[in-house]
């Protein structure tokens, strides 16, 4: 019987470190692999056929190996870009051997028979995307920010007019920059007096303002919910753009109404984790309370005071083939 976690994240994952030494406390049997490390470091030999309708071969790092047939879960994380290991080539040959190992070796670990995944990057990539998730969430009666998607400065500033005040969200995080470093643009109250031509370049993301009392990141393991209320003690419109450390969290019961929705919504997406962003505009008693903002379905939650107890569910799910 299959046995084996496969662990596919970056070499520095203190994220995935939890999990995998949750698992091995367990004597659960790990592999952990960045697929970007294709190479002498990462070999592997996949073999398929009528007489054996499923991959099978093996999987060999630097240290660990595992055959295919034996991996029972798959948590992926965040591995390394594949075009990342072929940097020094020429971009044409770059691109092509980025897209070979992607389809290749991501193509045979993505469609492992009868390993439960979490989560599957098909359903992280459809998952992914903010028109998405507030449409289905709108569906499952979750109240949602009245929202304009648009590069139309006309409809830009007849949404500000009709729910002042607005702020703008970037869909993804900004990428690296030429010298590899990172950077972010956070949650902002924009003045519709500055909106103009410069809007049709792109898409953007306008919402209402929502007059929230406080903030809420519910993560979803399997059946399991922990959420806790966040309130940043400068009162950031977005608490995440300043120091985590210095972050003031309680937990907080989530109403059955909305926790029924966020396992539907999961469901919807074929999710078996994620982390839900809500905003408060009550004490949080009601579901009318909840604003819902948005889902992370790769999301981080080691830094959360309950992550030890996050932790042992992720291992609880990967352990058990999925039944938490």
């Amino acid at each position: 019987m299959a046995s084996t976690v496969l662990v596919v994240t970056a070499l520095e994952d203190v994220t995935a470190d939890r999990v995998i030494a949750a698992l091995n406390e367990r004597e659960v049997p790990v592999v952990r692999v960045d697929p970007a490390g294709i190479g002498p470091e990462l070999a592997f030999g996949a073999r398929i056929g009528a007489g054996a309708p499923a991959w099978t071969g093996r999987l060999v790092t630097g240290s660990r190996e595992v055959e295919l047939g034996e991996v029972a879960a798959v948590y992926y994380r965040r591995p390394t870009p594949y075009a990342a290991r072929y940097q020094h080539l020429p971009a044409q040959q770059r691109d092509f051997a980025a897209a070979e190992a992607r389809h290749g070796l991501g193509g045979v670990l993505n469609h492992l028979h009868g390993a439960i995944y979490v989560n599957h990057p098909g359903a992280v990539t459809a998952a992914d995307f903010k028109p998405a998730q507030l449409q289905l969430a709108a569906q499952l009666r979750l109240t949602i920010p009245p929202t304009l998607v648009t590069n139309n400065v006309e409809d830009a500033r007849k949404f500000a007019a009709d729910h002042g005040p607005v702020i703008y969200k970037t869909f993804r995080g900004l990428p690296r920059d030429e010298d590899g470093h990172t950077g972010a643009i956070w949650a902002q109250r924009v003045d519709p007096a500055t909106f103009d031509d410069s809007l049709t370049v792109t898409a953007h993301l306008f919402q209402a303002e929502i007059a929230k009392t406080g903030d809420v990141r519910v993560t979803v393991v399997g059946k399991k919910v922990f959420a806790q209320q966040i309130a940043a003690p400068d009162g950031a419109l977005d608490w995440r753009r300043g120091d985590w450390d210095a972050l003031l969290h309680a937990p907080i019961s989530v109403p059955a109404q909305v926790e029924a929705a966020l396992h539907s919504y999961r469901a919807a997406f074929g999710l078996v984790f994620g982390c839900f962003d809500f905003a408060l505009t009550g004490n949080g008693d009601s579901a009318e309370d909840w604003v819902f903002i948005e889902c992370n379905p790769n999301g981080q939650w080691g830094w959360l005071p309950d992550a030890a107890a996050i932790t042992e569910a992720f291992a609880d799910l990967l352990q058990n083939g999925g039944t938490p």
